[in-house]
């Protein structure tokens, strides 16, 4: 028994957070920990008081605190000292599994000296080299549960090795102490060493061989052309196809890959078995033109079925540009939609893997955004096993002191809770092993993890550049260095794994191979089709006036309305709600008009009716922006988890279609690039990504220009994806008027995809409806007015729902003339001005000589329905496109081309609109006014 006035005090500040860790392995089981322990504990829980409270946090080290004051501590036959000694052991168990990685040996370069880390220092923590043969208590957990005590310098031996070795551990960062303990036990069970068989061994060999191999040949055989070879990061290669040949063990029956151009040909042709003489053709410029423009061979992608010993796995590498990360939130998205189709197991069989640079992980925002969005409901994908290629590097001249302000590039997976396992790439076979933590956790967790290569690149940023100009001392080690296949040989000749000449054989063998634009060993099969692949020959339509019946019966209509409109007994709706609940009811009675929040409902309706899902997502897309669509109907008397939301679309029918509405999270860029991947890979569905105003889409603008508008001509890539852009000038200042109609139409050629700015209700439903039942899979693009929403003119009668009826590219003047011939001018216009030229040509009187013609569709240009309209004023001298935006932007410059092709001889083609300008709208309400009414003013001027 101790003395009465011994002092506690190395039970607390420091210290304090080991004990209670230790209080915690007490909780879960007594027997557990020392005898002394448990007896300090037992005696602690008795205290008054203490019971009531959280013990397992902060009020234990209060309670250390106020019974140090207060009495002694009785602890069993163990001195002070001895218990301060086993206190400092649990100190530096702690201290090298959050600082361990600090000193692991990861640098293939070895360019930087040892880092001495005080807190892993034995001395630090008051143990001495007298102190190495006494055994101390180890936790039940600790180093695989397989000891009671070591002495310490076993203690230290097992910590170095699991911590400071080539593998480095981050994950005491997590706040789950589920997963903290998985990922302790993974590795010290073990200490982080890996255990592999011979055959094993020479397995990794021939990988590094082949990735290797392929590097020189064709440094050799296209000597200056830009390849962006992994040479350096060859352990990268090998640990995709590690993870291809061994995910099937796990029920993973599909991976998709997306990653940047570093190693993408050693990819294409060592994991996907893309065959070398294909390539080859593609660096001599004798590939076969498919496509209208096609794309430099490191952007393209490709996919294959892949023999591995559980059986075949489907394998794609995403198409990506050179804007590195943008493919990572397509990956996703596309995994998401093959997720959906699997149903209830997608998640365990669509395995997403991203492949990153290491400047590009950290420093590109959408990583952030790709992060934010992996645990939310809406797009997890069950977990993503993130790759970081890290030469060290960066891109081209780049120092690290300069292109973050985190210690590691990995830091950013920290946000999420994420594991990182930095290995040191010179180890291939740590490097393996490792991944298969990577896919362990995975597995058992449902999250992402980061595997972080550590490499170097042996040549620059790609093969004409020269790094020894900004990195001389880097560049002098890369020149010394043997690389990582001729390590890891001679490793396994050293262990008579291999001879040296049969290590030698191997690298003729893939050279003599790729002479003959062969493989060495083929793991593609041709002959394999799985079960869940698209029959993409149903969504190969070009035509884009193919005509579909779009339009419902109005018992449907009436059947559907009666569905989407029901409301749970006791459900408490909103005021708001239940009006629009009453109207929708009215309408489909055909006693009001419809308008666009019905007409986009009753789109969708049909839709999930008929087995077509529909997934529509946006900042705020369950009840829309403007509170028009009102998709998720939330109890007003309860939290709005499942309990308290309704969603009428998911209750149409018991064999219904999915119907998913999701409010993103904030940010475009990702989430844009996100639905162009499930538009991608889900031709089935109607997928939607809506901008809660227009000029949102500017922070997308990459994935706008790379994907959306280019994905067909450059890589044969079908998409159907819908944006719907909030658009319309209301006075209510520069940033939410304009969806930047001039930027879209810029890229509109080849009939590469469909712009809209539709001005009645019937108009939205429609050209929903026609997106997906036409065989043509091409985006479209709405600029939707926020005025029209509710203005009553913009509203169609039931009778523009119902059969027979469709989507009108061109709408004629709705005036009805007697003789046509004194129409002298011709307006067109799109979008909600056509309501303000109406206006100021009633209250002018000009109904007989001005005639005004909606352009509802835009691209691919209407030509024959304008010149039938056109055809009936044969005695206008003029044609005017009339628009709201300014003269600089909108549709004019786009669009003007297309109206002189139009133009008869003696018609002249004049422009009434806001002057050109710098901002897309103005400020100031006052000078909006005006600037409309001059535009009205304009329109009916005759000179």
């Amino acid at each position: 028994m101790m003395d009465e006035k011994q002092n506690f005090s190395y039970l607390f500040g420091s210290n304090a957070p080991y004990i209670e860790e230790l209080y915690e392995e007490f909780l879960n089981n007594p027997d557990s920990v020392e005898e002394y322990w448990r007896q300090y504990f037992s005696e602690l829980a008795a205290q008054p008081g203490f019971a009531e409270r959280d013990v397992a946090h902060r009020p234990i080290q209060e309670s250390f605190v106020k019974l140090a004051k207060s009495r002694p501590i009785a602890v069993g036959t163990v001195d002070e000292n001895m218990l301060k000694k086993q206190v400092g052991v649990l100190r530096l168990i702690s201290a090298y599994r959050i600082q361990g990685v600090g000193a692991a040996q990861l640098d293939p370069l070895k360019r930087k000296p040892p880092i001495h880390i005080e807190g892993l220092d034995p001395k630090f923590h008051g143990l001495s080299d007298e102190d190495m043969a006494v055994k101390f208590n180890v936790g039940p957990g600790d180093f695989g549960g397989q000891y009671e005590k070591l002495t310490l310098s076993e203690i230290l031996s097992k910590l170095k090795q699991t911590y400071c070795g080539s593998v480095g551990i981050e994950y005491m960062h997590i706040t789950n102490r589920t997963e903290r303990r998985w990922i302790r036990d993974y590795f010290e069970s073990v200490s982080s060493t890996p255990k592999y068989d011979s055959e094993q061994k020479l397995y990794i060999l021939k990988q590094l061989t082949a990735a290797e191999t392929l590097e020189r040949y064709l440094q050799n055989k296209y000597v200056g052309q830009k390849r962006f070879g992994v040479e350096g990061g060859e352990s990268s290669i090998l640990a995709l196809n590690y993870l291809v040949q061994n995910a099937g063990k796990d029920g993973v029956e599909e991976v998709i890959v997306g990653m940047a151009h570093r190693g993408r040909l050693n990819v294409l042709v060592n994991t996907l078995g893309k065959k070398p003489s294909d390539l080859f053709a593609e660096f001599e410029g004798r590939a076969e033109i498919k496509l209208p423009s096609g794309d430099v061979k490191y952007h393209t992608g490709f996919s294959s079925d892949i023999a591995t010993p559980t059986g075949p796995i489907h394998v794609t590498l995403a198409f990506n540009p050179s804007h590195l990360e943008i493919v990572n939130p397509v990956v996703e998205g596309s995994s998401r939609a093959k997720q959906t189709r699997r149903g209830e197991d997608g998640q365990k069989q669509v395995l997403p893997v991203l492949i990153h640079g290491d400047s590009a992980f950290i420093g590109l925002g959408v990583n952030q955004a790709v992060f934010n969005m992996s645990l939310t409901r809406g797009y997890t994908t069950g977990g993503t096993v993130h790759v970081v290629v890290n030469n060290q590097i960066g891109f081209t001249t780049s120092d690290t002191r300069d292109t973050r302000s985190t210690v590691y590039c990995t830091d950013i997976a920290k946000m999420v809770d994420a594991p990182i396992f930095h290995v040191n790439g010179d180890d291939p076979e740590a490097v393996c092993m490792v991944m298969q933590a990577a896919m362990d956790y995975r597995k058992t967790f449902h999250k992402d993890v980061v595997v972080d290569v550590v490499c170097y690149r042996k040549n620059g940023h790609n093969e004409s550049d020269d790094p020894t100009l900004t990195q001389p001392m880097m560049y002098k080690a890369v020149a010394k260095h043997p690389g990582t296949r001729a390590l890891y040989a001679e490793k396994l000749v050293q262990e008579g794994v291999v001879s040296q000449e049969q290590s030698d054989s191997y690298v003729q063998a893939y050279r003599d191979a790729l002479d003959r634009g062969e493989h060495v060993e083929q793991t593609r099969l041709s002959d394999y089709t799985s079960k869940h692949s698209v029959d993409w020959t149903k969504y190969q339509g070009k035509d884009w006036r193919e005509a579909v019946e779009s339009g419902l019966s109005a018992e449907d209509i009436k059947r559907l309305a009666d569905k989407f409109t029901y409301v749970p007994e006791g459900f408490g709706l909103h005021n708001t709600s239940k009006r629009l609940v009453e109207n929708r009811k009215a309408m489909a009675a055909g006693e009001q008009n419809i308008d666009w929040g019905m007409a986009e409902t009753i789109a969708y309706a049909s839709m999930v009716t008929k087995g077509t899902g529909v997934r529509i997502s946006g900042e705020d897309s369950g009840r829309g922006t403007f509170s028009h669509r009102q998709a998720v109907l939330h109890d007003q008397n309860r939290e709005k988890w499942d309990a308290g939301i309704y969603i009428p679309l998911q209750h149409i029918s018991d064999s219904q279609a999915p119907f998913t509405v999701i409010d993103s999270i904030l940010n475009e860029e990702a989430v844009l690039a996100y639905e162009y991947g499930h538009a991608c890979s889900a031709p089935d569905m109607l997928t939607i990504w809506e901008a809660q105003f227009g000029d949102f889409a500017n922070g997308a603008q990459v994935a706008i220009d790379q994907f959306i508008s280019s994905g067909e001509t450059k890589w044969g890539r079908l998409c159907g994806l819908t944006v719907i852009l909030p658009h319309g000038y209301d006075g209510q200042g520069p940033e939410h008027s304009s969806g930047r109609l001039e930027r879209w139409l810029q890229l509109c050629a080849e009939h590469n995809m469909q712009v809209i700015m539709p001005s009645e209700a019937s108009q939205m439903f429609h050209i929903l409806r026609r997106q997906v039942l036409r065989t043509m899979r091409r985006p479209l693009i709405i600029f939707m007015s926020k005025r029209l929403l509710r203005f009553k003119d913009a509203t169609s009668p039931l009778e523009n729902f119902l059969e027979g009826t469709t989507f009108r590219p061109v709408i004629g003047d709705t005036v009805q003339r007697a003789d046509n011939g004194k129409v002298k001018r011709v307006i067109l216009c799109a979008g909600q001005v056509y309501y303000d030229l109406t206006a100021g040509r009633a209250e002018r009187g000009l109904e007989e000589e001005v005639a005004i013609v909606r352009a509802e569709q835009l691209y691919p240009f209407p030509y024959a329905e304008a010149e039938a309209e056109l055809a009936k004023y044969p005695n206008a001298t003029e044609i005017m496109w009339a628009q709201e935006e300014p003269k600089n932007q909108g549709a004019w410059y786009q669009t003007r081309h297309r109206l002189e092709a139009l133009a008869k001889e003696g018609q002249k083609l004049i422009y009434a609109g806001r002057p050109a300008s710098a901002s897309p709208a103005v400020g100031y309400g006052s000078k909006h006014a005006a600037q409309l009414k001059q535009l009205v003013e304009d329109a009916f001027t005759f000179n």
